[in-house]
């Protein structure tokens, strides 16, 4: 009786540790990824160069540009505060013009 517990025991299949099976399983996907040439990868590289320091020239061009307006703001410039009304509108009329393109 107590060998048929004991074949019953070794009979149960034995569950599989999680890490193991998360990494088998990760090792398995990476073998189906595409990856990229060497010269692909240069190529992919070079353009994510480009882009980041055209936004960050455009960003920190912006940026003066702002700081340049609100100091004339402050300053009470005739010429900064018209600049600022006319954004203003321009950005309010752009966001109308859009919501009643998206609307229909």
């Amino acid at each position: 009786m107590a060998k048929a517990k004991a074949a019953k025991k070794k009979a149960k299949p034995r569950q599989e540790n999680a890490i193991t099976r998360y990494l088998r399983e990760t090792r398995a996907e990476l073998r189906k990824v595409h990856w990229p040439t060497r010269q692909e990868a240069w190529n992919l590289t070079k353009i994510v160069i480009v882009i980041t320091v055209s936004m960050a020239a455009l960003l920190g061009l912006l940026d003066y540009l702002f700081a340049l307006e609100l100091k004339g703001v402050i300053a009470s410039n005739a010429i900064a505060i018209g600049v600022a009304v006319v954004v203003v509108v321009a950005g309010i009329l752009v966001a109308v013009i859009l919501s009643r393109q998206t609307t229909r």
